[in-house]
């Protein structure tokens, strides 16, 4: 086939999967993060990657990557980036979104 052919074609999968977590922002009193799981989406690998270390889990207290980093979304979008990345074979993973909120969205490329 030519360049412009099936051989040439990539297409990108997502998947969504929700977790339900909590932290606090030591400098934000009340600031929560809501996130809601549905169990039918699941599949292995964000199973461990995603679900095991951080499904209904106090982010600060339970998760140690976050004993010396702030659990901020974003550094909840990295810890699932390296989680995933461990599980997926090199140049698989293209992106994690992590919604916050419906308006409170991080994006992380593992830039």
């Amino acid at each position: 086939m030519d360049a412009v052919g099936p051989s040439r074609r990539r297409a990108r999968v997502s998947r969504l999967v929700s977790f339900s977590a909590s932290h606090r922002l030591h400098r934000s009193p009340g600031q929560r993060l809501h996130l809601r799981w549905d169990r039918s989406r699941g599949v292995a690998s964000t199973g461990e990657a995603i679900m095991e270390p951080l499904d209904h889990k106090n982010l600060d207290l339970d998760v140690a990557y976050f004993a010396d980093t702030v659990s901020t979304t974003e550094n909840v979008a990295v810890f699932i980036w390296e989680n995933l990345q461990k599980l997926l074979p090199e140049g698989a993973l293209y992106k994690v979104k992590v919604y916050e909120t419906d308006n409170n969205i991080v994006v992380y490329k593992g830039e």
